[in-house]
């Protein structure tokens, strides 16, 4: 139903359904439709409200030090800006960067390696993960039917007051699909409320010639995988979705992040080696690393010089969003963390 410039979709979602759960979105047009597929009834808000409350809350973890939001930052498009690698319970550090958390309504698989297939069930991973929180999920819900707050919202939500994991789970799959990027410069230009400068137009042909295989408009990923040539850190050693499947073919292969909010979700790469846009470009540049799954496109690296990665640089710009940054909804107003 269009309605404006943008098209409302109401979508059914088939895996783990709940009688009573509704959502809508309001998408621009030039957005594709969502993967993650939602229910519609008016508890939508609720759902979502109590999916919030959660991710702040660091009762999901052990010690009830740690929670989502402590390595996904809302003020960072939902990563983590101060570490290289996700930091959990007892000072734990982890083997990869935290990713952004944002347009995950459009992803397949989750993780940097694919490890978890729905959204619905993406929450287990941190949340039983040893060195981030380090919680067993039945304990967690435990926790929860303790607490009279949680009691009234998951009523608000569901329609009574049972807390369940399937619940627990769902309510934050709906806050986390909820969050959602559209208000960039490259957004309003492409829907005609905005023009690219003379710099920004050449960087933007560059990104067409270089850069839009893998990172492919609007979303700025196609969410597959791939092996970007770099150097495999002896310490970490760590081999993508090769260690999820054992699939030679599947070695160094991680998942394409978006190059939406860049400017917000450094460091970059999965293990956060680079900090800077400059450092990433002269790796596809002068640095990559040849082995035998290595990107096609990439084994020749990429020709750009000084002033074409400067005008690259000044178009991946106009993909932040300090509309979704700044948006005090996604915050609850007394956060637990």
């Amino acid at each position: 139903m269009k309605c404006g410039r943008y098209i409302v979709l109401f979508v059914f979602i088939g895996l783990i359904s709940f009688m009573g759960i509704r959502q809508s979105i309001v998408l621009p047009k030039h957005f594709p439709p969502p993967v993650y597929a939602f229910n519609t009834t008016s508890n939508n808000d609720a759902i979502t409200a109590l999916g919030k409350e959660l991710f702040y809350d660091p009762i999901l973890s052990i010690d009830s030090t740690i929670s989502c939001a402590s390595c996904h930052s809302p003020y960072n498009a939902f990563a983590h800006t101060d570490h290289d690698l996700s930091h959990g319970i007892h000072d734990s550090i982890g083997t990869r960067n935290a990713p952004a958390l944002f347009n995950l309504a459009w992803h397949k698989s989750f993780m940097w390696d694919g490890a978890i297939n729905h959204l619905d069930m993406q929450a287990l991973a941190p949340i039983t993960h040893p060195a981030e929180m380090g919680e067993d999920f039945a304990h967690v819900v435990k926790k929860l039917q303790r607490s009279r707050t949680y009691s009234n919202l998951f009523h608000d939500a569901f329609g009574d007051d049972s807390i369940t994991g399937a619940r627990t789970l769902k309510a934050l799959a709906h806050f986390q699909a909820s969050l959602i990027s559209t208000e960039s410069k490259y957004d309003k230009v492409i829907e005609g409320k905005a023009e690219f400068t003379a710099q920004e137009n050449a960087g933007y042909a560059l990104f067409k010639t270089h850069c839009n295989s893998c990172h492919t408009e609007p979303l700025f990923s196609d969410y597959a995988f791939h092996n970007n040539g770099l150097p495999i850190d002896p310490t970490l050693n760590d081999f993508g979705k090769w260690g999820i499947t054992k699939n030679q073919e599947d070695s160094l292969l991680f998942k394409t992040p978006s190059l939406r909010n860049l400017k917000y979700t450094f460091p970059y790469m999965h293990d956060g080696r680079f900090k800077r846009l400059q450092d990433v470009l002269n790796h596809y540049t002068d640095n990559i690393s040849i082995s035998a799954t290595t990107d096609e496109n990439l084994k020749n690296k990429i020709s750009l010089s000084k002033n074409e990665k400067t005008d690259l640089i000044a178009f991946l710009l106009t993909l932040n969003d300090s509309a979704f940054v700044f948006n005090t909804a996604h915050i609850p107003t007394n956060p637990s963390n």
